[in-house]
């Protein structure tokens, strides 16, 4: 048995499972496929052609424990997802999180509150995305990648599986460490291999490249493949690799 709010609006031929929620002030377009037992929040906003798979959330508020370095904010906006999006089965995503047209956000993965994400943006499975995060359009997230907290990634970036990021050098001890907190960034083209980790604030500058398992300790810069435990230059990114070229 489903429950569907009255003050919900849900567009012309749509399908929906069993044991479907849908609370008050959600805005469902045409043309989409909601699984079984799906959540969708008060004021989630869902665009046309969308599909949501099985046991998924959208619009889930987020929790704070007592010493969480995030303070209780004023009410966040809705979720929203643009049109021809596709959500896999078992994906969280927050209130206050934005995904742009045609993103594909695959099994299991989690993306937290205060997050944008582009257009044609693939998250692969088990992906986390942490707050205050952004995720431009054409990049590919793959599986089990960690994004951390006050992380920016811009458009056509590539994460290998298993990639994780920081944003705390001070490792949860000394109050100091509030001054101090830096996710990444990756500017345009950068791409990163599997395993490796990147230390808090550091950049990857334009198609910089990192090599797998290696440890990121400073910024990459631009068009340059480092690799290593420190990462340390290799060697230039080749000429038909640049984005430009692509």
């Amino acid at each position: 048995m489903n429950y569907i709010s009255e003050k919900s609006k849900i567009g012309n031929n749509v399908s929906l499972g069993k044991f479907v929620v849908i609370e008050d002030d959600v805005l469902i377009g045409d043309n989409c496929i909601i699984g079984n037992n799906v959540v969708i929040h008060k004021g989630s906003v869902i665009g046309n052609n969308v599909r949501i798979d099985d046991n998924t959330v959208i619009g889930k508020k987020p929790m704070r424990a007592v010493n969480s370095i995030f303070k209780d904010e004023n009410e966040l906006p809705p979720c929203k997802i643009n049109d021809c999006c596709l959500i896999g089965a078992g994906v969280i995503i927050y209130c206050g999180c934005t995904i742009g047209k045609n993103t594909l956000v695959a099994d299991l993965s989690t993306i937290r509150e205060n997050v944008v994400i582009g257009s044609k943006t693939i998250v692969g499975r088990g992906v986390a995305i942490e707050n205050y995060c952004k995720v431009g359009s054409n990049c590919k997230l793959e599986t089990n990648v960690y994004l951390t907290a006050y992380s920016e990634v811009e458009d056509y970036v590539f994460i290998a599986p298993g990639v994780i990021t920081s944003n705390d050098n001070f490792a949860a001890r000394s109050k100091e460490r509030y001054k101090h907190f830096k996710g990444v960034t990756i500017k345009k083209g950068g791409r990163v291999g599997a395993q490796a980790t990147i230390l808090p604030g550091k950049v990857i500058h334009e198609d910089g490249f990192v090599a797998a398992g290696s440890v990121v300790t400073r910024d990459v810069n631009p068009r340059q493949i480092v690799a290593g435990n420190p990462a340390k230059y290799f060697k230039d990114v080749p000429e038909d690799q640049l984005l430009k070229n692509q």
